[in-house]
């Protein structure tokens, strides 16, 4: 399992991908689908038109670096909805981690938790230049 420090945001590109793909063509789709820089850090997921093989690109310090995860039969990810149109998404940690766990995501609902409102001093160093 990947382990994911917060800042790192993860984005999944929802059509299928020829996993037979490596580290150029895969930061290439990183520029195109996600408008993203490959060596942000963040973590980018392929998936095959079976959804049972995943690919993650991501930047590991000094080079880049791919996680490959096969599934056996009768295996699948089961994928975040999005609509029809959309190239990519951007997943949250926990739906990473349920998606690797096999997690069924339609299904899995968060209960409601408390949000400590933004703080005055919060909104202000927020704000845009």
């Amino acid at each position: 399992m990947i382990s994911v420090s917060h800042p790192v945001r993860v984005f999944l590109h929802t059509r299928p991908t020829d996993l037979r793909k490596g580290f150029d063509a895969l930061s290439g789709l990183v520029i195109t689908a996600f408008a993203q820089d490959p060596t942000s850090g963040h973590l980018f997921l392929f998936v095959n038109r079976r959804r049972d093989r995943l690919k993650i690109l991501y930047w590991d310090r000094d080079g880049l670096a791919i996680w490959y995860k096969r599934l056996e039969t009768p295996g699948s990810f089961q994928l975040p909805a999005v609509s029809q149109d959309a190239v990519s998404v951007e997943m949250s940690h926990t739906q990473l981690t349920l998606m690797l766990s096999g997690i069924d995501l339609r299904s899995a609902r968060q209960r409601k938790r408390y949000h400590r409102p933004a703080l005055e001093a919060e909104k202000v160093s927020r704000a845009p230049l």
